[in-house]
């Protein structure tokens, strides 16, 4: 990562997303429905068919009481009872074939949206994820997907399911018995006062718990991936307390969602259950006065639960709603955000072959209005030059580099690769001319194969041996237990420094790009392997336009220019006899002979300044 990024303060980890209504959020998840609507189509009508055959079992009920039992028709019985299970049967066979279309489409749907955040994610321009938390990121792809989904789906069927069944056993409970019926919407306005007063204040409890959570998994991936230096600094006390703290806002903001839902569930089923309450007692009397069969209140009752059920499920729905109006802003901050060069504009490829000339006039670069990094910036690399960049920490030497590739968009001034402006190349042929290779080595959890690759995909293995070859790592690769095809690791860890850095020069090697970005890294190896690492990078830069972070004078010294760097401005710049002959800071830090690190001279020069 480069100095600007580990400038940015991450004061928010889960860098709170914009806020979006309700209706604004099912409007944009219902289009993921469009490819499959055949498959909503056919989990709601087996769902319907579902539901006509739970419909047959009240009205069996009431016959056999009212017709059977109490007229003592027992040849009726046998009948009614095969038709009744029957109904049970063919009720719980539509409701398989309904399960199982729903999770295909299920899983299709979570399937298209995974892949679009990813997609746009992976097109986001290097400032956004400088300002978030990969944790947070990985819980919006991972978990609040899923929370999207459900609210997509099951709302989907169980939603239309509630509606229509409602409707349908409204019709006959007012067909069947008016009086009764009118009884039983007694608790309506109670149960629909609930859900409002539930949904205008559900969403901020979720914001905080989907929040909380994204903040945890952030915690823990950076603890994860840093766990040698907690050990190192004997730290796992303090990240035990920092996580716990993570975990109890997690637990508290959980605690928050099933407080409320404590209250609300209760007591709307409460108010159902006083609707079942009133229609017995206004039944019963009906009974009692002969003006009813008990068969009729009987069968009435079983609707009754049918009535009511659906309702449930809408207040189910509603809670599930809200989780999803969270989730969804979370995961279209995501899908909103623009994407690297989004202005529309019409971009050409870079003509072929590129011979690697590149200029920055008068550029100047600005990460916010009150944080200038780079300023009045010019240079010429003519095609297979060396320019080393050297300086002080913090000024600005990586963020000079970052601009060549367009990591980062300049604010002023212009950059060209062979007369070329970059702001008319598209990204993709202008990162195709352009190899890096970091100071830290960054490998895939992947085999050593898969990472060297990783420069050219369709590369021969003739051309894989010999990019290994030319970077000096062919050897030890081969030693591994199983060659080419041993895992490395997560970012590597099963390999040394040294080891990471000769897998990336040939990765870089295989991608054979005529201009160089290279962040030099030897200075955490020994002697013998910076040797191999040096002798790799000859190879590598020889014919190509190279741009070298130096940390190490000896490197300075071939380069075909040097540029002092010093709060974000060229102080020097000429070759290291050149500089040396100006007597400027350049020849000061030279004259340091017991300095082996660039930076270090600096840090020394301005102590001794003071």
């Amino acid at each position: 990562m480069s100095k600007l990024s580990h400038s940015i303060a991450r004061t928010d980890p889960t860098f709170t997303a914009k806020s979006r209504s309700t209706w604004e959020i099912v409007r944009r998840v219902a289009v993921y429905l469009k490819p499959y609507k055949l498959m909503a189509f056919g989990t709601i009508c087996f769902a319907l068919l579902s539901l006509a055959f739970t419909f047959a079992f009240p009205k069996l009920t009431q016959y056999v009481i009212d017709d059977v039992i109490i007229k003592h028709q027992a040849a009726s019985l046998t009948p009614i009872m095969i038709g009744l299970l029957g109904s049970f049967l063919l009720r719980d066979v539509f409701n398989s074939l309904r399960i199982r279309i729903n999770n295909t489409f299920e899983q299709n749907v979570i399937y298209d949206m995974r892949r679009e955040v990813y997609g746009r994610l992976q097109r986001l321009p290097v400032n956004y994820f400088d300002q978030r938390a990969s944790g947070d990121l990985m819980t919006r792809i991972i978990e609040d997907v899923n929370s999207l989904e459900r609210v997509l789906i099951d709302g989907t069927e169980q939603g239309t399911l509630a509606i229509l069944s409602i409707i349908g056993v409204l019709f006959i409970m007012f067909y069947t018995n008016a009086t009764l019926a009118f009884v039983a919407l007694v608790p309506i306005p109670i149960l629909a006062g609930g859900a409002l007063c539930y949904t205008l204040t559900a969403h901020r409890r979720y914001r905080v718990q989907r929040e909380a959570a994204s903040a945890m998994n952030a915690l823990l991936m950076d603890n994860l991936q840093g766990v040698r230096q907690i050990k190192a600094f004997n730290r796992e006390t303090h990240e035990d307390t920092r996580f716990a703290k993570r975990a109890d806002d997690l637990r508290i903001g959980s605690l928050g969602i099933m407080r409320v839902w404590a209250l609300y569930s209760p007591a709307m089923t409460f108010a159902a259950s006083l609707g079942t309450g009133l229609v017995l007692w206004v039944g019963g009397r009906e009974v009692l006065a002969g003006a009813l069969k008990p068969g009729e209140l009987i069968g009435f009752i079983l609707f009754l639960a049918l009535f009511y059920e659906p309702v449930r499920q809408l207040h189910g729905l509603n809670q599930m709603l809200q989780a999803a109006r969270a989730a969804g802003e979370r995961v279209f901050d995501i899908l909103d955000a623009p994407v690297e060069r989004a202005d529309n504009k019409r971009r050409h490829s870079i003509p072929l072959p590129v011979r690697g000339e590149v200029v920055y006039e008068n550029i100047a670069f600005n990460y916010a209005p009150d944080k200038t990094v780079l300023r009045d910036i010019s240079l010429q690399a003519r095609p297979g030059e060396m320019i080393a960049l050297v300086g002080p920490t913090g000024a600005g030497k990586s963020t000079l580099v970052n601009l060549l590739p367009a990591f980062y968009e300049i604010t002023s001034g212009r950059i060209t690769i062979d007369g070329h402006d970059l702001e008319g190349i598209t990204l993709e042929s202008l990162r195709q001319q352009i190899s890096v290779v970091s100071q830290e080595a960054f490998l895939f959890n992947g085999t050593v194969r898969e990472n060297i690759l990783y420069g050219r995909l369709d590369a021969t293995e003739e051309e894989l041996f010999a990019a290994a070859r030319a970077a000096n790592c062919h050897e030890f690769i081969s030693r591994l237990p199983q060659g080419y095809d041993s895992h490395v690791g997560e970012r590597g860890v099963k390999l040394s420094v040294g080891e990471k850095q000769r897998v990336s020069i040939a990765r870089a090697l295989l991608k054979d790009s005529p201009i160089l970005i290279l962040d030099e890294a030897t200075a955490s190896v020994d002697t013998g392997t910076e040797r191999l690492i040096q002798e790799a990078l000859e190879r590598l830069m020889a014919n190509r336009t190279s741009f070298v972070i130096a940390h190490r004078l000896s490197t300075i010294r071939h380069a075909d220019q040097i540029l002092v760097l010093r709060q974000g401005q060229i102080v020097e710049r000429g070759t290291h006899d050149e500089l040396l002959a100006i007597n400027g800071l350049y020849a000061k830090l030279a004259r340091i002979q017991n300095t082996t690190f660039i930076e270090e001279g600096f840090e020394k020069l301005s102590l001794d300044a003071k």
